[in-house]
């Protein structure tokens, strides 16, 4: 599948068959997270690759709206380390973009799940301090987000676009294509 196909074709996912992921998709994920760029090819983020299911039930606990990993086959955390690049947020967004897309065209699913919350410091704060204690991550790393990923139970509908002409410029603001 070709990546405008897998754009087009992502969706969230968050219903999740009871069936792993093959060791060969799974090595295809991981290539994915490593191959995505970060600013000046700096090491900001990084990942832990969780299929253990206790795990995978402790990090659904991460916010209310991460129930859908109790049923995924395995999760990608990301994390990353803001002393290492100031486009540490950026990076690890990035690479999670990058698994998504990889997923999909796999054939697999994902869902995104929020950890990091730059307008709320004490939920974010929150979210992160369980990841860390269910991972053991040092309290140097901002935990930016869980991917959990698996065979799709369900395929939703695409969400209705918002309109290019809404979002979209040509040269300057408000000049319109």
């Amino acid at each position: 599948m070709d990546v405008l196909t897998a754009i087009e074709k992502r969706r969230e996912i968050t219903r999740f068959k009871p069936e792993p992921v093959p060791p060969e998709a799974l090595d295809k994920l991981i290539r994915a997270l490593h191959l995505a760029p970060s600013g000046n090819n700096l090491p900001s983020r990084e990942f832990v690759i969780v299929e253990n299911r206790e795990t995978l039930l402790a990090l659904a606990e991460t916010t209310p709206y991460m129930q859908w990993l109790r049923e995924a086959a395995g999760a990608a955390v990301i994390f990353a380390a803001p002393e290492v690049s100031k486009y540490w947020l950026q990076d690890a967004t990035i690479a999670g973009a990058f698994l998504w897309l990889a997923a999909t065209s796999l054939g697999l699913g994902a869902a995104w799940g929020a950890v990091y919350r730059s307008e709320d410091a004490e939920e974010s704060r929150r979210r992160e301090d369980h990841v860390r204690r269910t991972l053991g991550i040092p309290d140097s790393y901002r935990v930016v987000a869980i991917l959990g990923y698996g065979w799709p139970a369900a395929n939703p509908a695409q969400k209705e676009p918002i309109p290019k002409e809404r979002v979209f410029h040509r040269e300057r603001y408000g000049m319109r294509p």
